[in-house]
């Protein structure tokens, strides 16, 4: 069963943040051979979506990740609630799993300074 966390993100300013994946026992998930994907919408059936930019962190052994999402990118998105999941993917072995799920709370940037 996937783990619930939910994001806060500022539009307009960069967002990281490193997570680590656990199996239902509290297992560190060995990333090995997966892939990672995130994306969210404003609701399960919605086609509009967004990506997080998802990477491993380290050794893949360790089960940690990071999901970023550059200023840029999110000062054109509106802001509001949406959900979202991480899955994993190793292709080589047909297995896809959902290992975290929950909301992203965007939050409207009121100052837009250009950076330069």
């Amino acid at each position: 069963m996937a783990g619930i966390i939910n994001l806060y993100v500022d539009q307009g300013s960069d967002f990281h943040t490193e997570l680590v994946l656990q199996n239902d026992d509290g297992s560190i998930i060995d990333l090995t051979g997966f892939d990672i994907y995130s994306q969210f919408r404003k609701s399960f059936n919605s086609s509009l979506y967004y990506e997080f930019d998802c990477s491993i962190v380290g050794s893949p052994v360790l089960g940690e990740i990071t999901l970023a999402l550059d200023g840029h990118d999110s000062s054109d998105i509106p802001p509001g609630r949406y959900l979202y999941d991480v899955e994993i993917v190793d292709a080589l072995n047909n297995v896809k799993v959902r290992v975290i799920e929950g909301l992203v709370i965007l939050t409207p940037e009121i100052t837009r300074v250009a950076i330069v």
